[in-house]
């Protein structure tokens, strides 16, 4: 379905002979429509799930960048630091690799937190955070937050 939208997108471009990016989005926009609402005379998919996934996963990855920025900035303009830096182990219930990776790199961009390593059994994750005041709390954020969008996300 991903593919068919793609091409929906790209016939929308050819017949409005515009190639510029907001012209591809905006004929993505409409093929997806389109497809969502003929999706009863189509072979069931979900095509649509994952969709909304994704989208919510990228708009929630960019909530938690901006909260983790303002966070940053606040500590750094204020004259009293208040960072509690720690290694956290977190264990993981996302089994792929894509997956873990995943994890690893989002929470490698946040600002304030960064990965350090996987265990060899893949079934721990070892975090650096700046601002762990309660380390159950942090670890439930964590695994409540981005690991489990991206489970949900990958299933």
């Amino acid at each position: 379905m991903l593919l068919v939208n793609i091409l929906l997108a790209l016939a929308w471009a050819a017949l409005t002979g515009d190639f510029s990016p907001s012209n591809l989005v905006s004929g993505f926009g409409l093929g997806y429509l389109l497809l969502w609402l003929g999706q009863s005379h189509l072979e069931p998919s979900n095509y649509f799930l994952k969709a909304r996934r994704v989208t919510g996963f990228f708009f929630y990855f960019l909530w938690q960048l901006m909260l983790a920025n303002l966070r940053v900035t606040y500590d750094v303009l204020t004259f009293r630091h208040h960072m509690r830096p720690g290694v956290l182990a977190i264990p993981l219930d996302i089994e792929s690799d894509a997956g873990i990776t995943l994890l690893a790199n989002v929470l490698t961009l946040t600002p304030g937190s960064l990965s350090l390593d996987v265990s060899e059994d893949r079934k721990t994750l070892y975090v650096h955070v700046m601002y762990m005041t309660d380390e159950e709390q942090t670890r439930r954020e964590i695994k409540e937050g981005f690991e489990r969008r991206i489970r949900e996300m990958l299933d």
